[in-house]
């Protein structure tokens, strides 16, 4: 008797939850995975909006790889954009944690005051008024001018300093990034800082003996978000600069919308967006397979 009435306990239980879910798995088959699997089969078509979808197998795929060009400068210029983007922003968060991580007056408003440009830092507002800081008439030219540093070009038309200033403005938005940082560093037991002062340790030992190390997993953690952020930049390039001078500043997120909503290349345009789910995944796949080599967990896991 008993073990019914917690057989049905538990079937009631079930169905609770699942009931509880349920909007959840509604939002996410119909605004997700639907989306996704409508995706994967219009990138093995031809379709441009105006006709009915048009099976051509690998066509979209095999022209990414061989006979677009704008693709791989795409390619590239994101290439660069996270190369240069991941490491600077997680250092500068870093730095600024530590700052933080401090018993201060007014700290609270510090941490706020630097988050804020993460929660507004991708706007299309912030991206207008960066266009016009560092535009023509905008305040950098004005200060290079200042000091007897005159430019035809600013810096935003200029192909091999315009991807530099989107770099930036990516940096700008670390504040998320320094969050986690702080929060894992209130973690770190202060006993290990207590052992090695009374070693004679000296504060950049400590620093890469002991915070580094025990950073490792929130380290690896940020790594993989702003890598998979780095390769969706879109809003800075399309709003900055559109794609250019040359299209130095073209991201692949651009140039994908530029296929989809320019173009109206739709199939080639979701295939261009499975390729670069692929190159997401072989870097997230890649992070998994080498963390054992360099983060290190309490629990002895290497």
């Amino acid at each position: 008797m008993k073990r019914k009435k917690a057989g049905r306990r538990n079937h009631y239980d079930n169905k609770t939850g699942y009931l509880l879910i349920a909007p959840w798995l509604f939002g996410f088959g119909l605004m997700w995975l639907l989306p996704m699997l409508i995706s994967i089969y219009y990138s093995f078509t031809d379709f441009n909006l105006l006709n009915s979808p048009r099976i051509i197998g690998l066509a979209n795929y095999t022209r990414i790889f061989t006979q677009d060009k704008t693709f791989w400068q795409a390619l590239k210029v994101t290439f660069t954009y996270v190369l240069f983007l991941v490491p600077l922003r997680l250092a500068f968060a870093l730095f600024v944690a530590m700052l933080l991580n401090k018993n201060h007056k007014g700290l609270g408003l510090y941490r706020t005051l630097y988050y804020v440009p993460s929660i507004i830092g991708g706007s299309i507002a912030v991206s207008v008024v960066w266009k016009q800081i560092f535009g023509n008439q905008g305040v950098v030219m004005s200060l290079l001018a200042a000091v007897g540093i005159v430019q035809k070009t600013s810096l935003l038309g200029n192909p091999k300093t315009s991807l530099a200033v989107i770099i930036l403005m990516g940096v700008w938005q670390f504040g998320s990034s320094m969050l986690i940082f702080l929060s894992a560093l209130k973690q770190i037991p202060y006993s290990l800082y207590e052992s090695a002062m009374v070693d004679g340790a000296k504060p950049w030992k400590m620093f890469t003996r002991i915070t580094l190390p025990m950073l490792t997993p929130t380290i690896f953690f940020n790594l993989i978000l702003q890598i998979i952020n780095g390769f969706r930049v879109f809003t800075e390039s399309y709003v900055i600069t559109d794609g250019g001078p040359l299209d130095s500043t073209l991201s692949y997120v651009l140039y994908l919308y530029r296929r989809a909503f320019t173009y109206f290349d739709m199939g080639y345009s979701c295939a261009l967006a499975w390729v670069l789910v692929a190159i997401i995944a072989v870097f997230t796949v890649i992070l998994f397979k080498t963390q054992n080599n360099w983060v290190y967990y309490e629990t002895g896991e290497d």
